[in-house]
């Protein structure tokens, strides 16, 4: 299969402590990828090494066959791999319509064009507000997203990242702050947002991840404990022993 993110025996060490330990990690290209572990299980360090946010200790992480474990976030992300808080931070003094149309915009130079004449941002406005119906953001078009609450900043951050048109997404728990009634439309945000390109998340909610991902790698104690389809890993032992029967609440 065609792999677009590769991790190769992937550690990193803290004052001598393995948060992560020789994790190999392939994630198929156009493929929605959970990464799943218990409370400590190593899933935050695992996705900042990732997204080289940390370096590792030791091994390497490819993407489309390139080394970037010393590379840096910017760079990572004009290549096409951004993680979802990386270029979809909330502007807020700018209304939510404003946030999703700036992110729409093409790169220039490697640098958002803010100084674009009004005209032609109003031209990305459909767009812009196709985004926002799917994440149950339209009634707050014109509201200042500093005043959102929590779990629409997330929705709203989501529909910036999702506007940027990567080629792969990294998502760190895309339901956390969302009400019960907006999940839904998130996930089928989601749904359309891997169509020709590929997802990688973590994400606690296990409806979700039955839902979205193809494939799902369990970590615990910073290694993997098992890699499979949802229901393959969800009837694994020693996941169930791992979350105390946590992955079917």
């Amino acid at each position: 299969m065609d792999t677009i993110l590769e991790a190769h025996q992937l550690s990193r060490q803290f004052s001598g402590f393995f948060a992560v330990k020789n994790v190999d990690l392939r994630v198929r290209r156009h493929s929605v990828h959970a990464l799943i572990g218990p409370n400590g299980a190593g899933k935050t360090t695992c996705f900042n090494l990732l997204t080289t946010f940390l370096r590792p200790s030791t091994g390497r992480v490819t993407f489309n066959g390139r080394d970037i474990s010393r590379s840096d976030p910017a760079s990572v992300a004009m290549a096409g791999l951004v993680r979802s808080f990386q270029i979809s931070a909330v502007f807020g003094q700018m209304t939510v319509l404003e946030n999703v149309r700036v992110a729409l915009q093409k790169k220039a130079g490697g640098s958002f064009a803010f100084w674009r004449n009004v005209r032609v941002l109003r031209s990305l406005d459909a767009r812009a507000m196709e985004l926002l119906e799917r994440v149950g953001l339209a009634h707050w078009r014109d509201t200042m997203a500093g005043e959102l609450p929590y779990g629409r900043k997330r929705a709203l951050e989501l529909a910036t990242t999702i506007a940027m048109d990567p080629e792969m997404i990294l998502l760190d728990e895309p339901m956390a702050g969302l009400g019960h009634e907006d999940i839904g439309p998130v996930v089928e945000l989601i749904r359309d947002a891997a169509k020709g390109r590929t997802v990688l998340m973590v994400e606690h909610n296990m409806k979700v991840i039955e839902a979205l991902c193809d494939r799902v790698t369990v970590l615990q104690a910073g290694q993997v404990l098992a890699e499979g389809s949802y229901d393959e890993v969800s009837r694994d032992a020693r996941v169930i022993e791992a979350y105390v029967g946590g992955a079917h609440a």
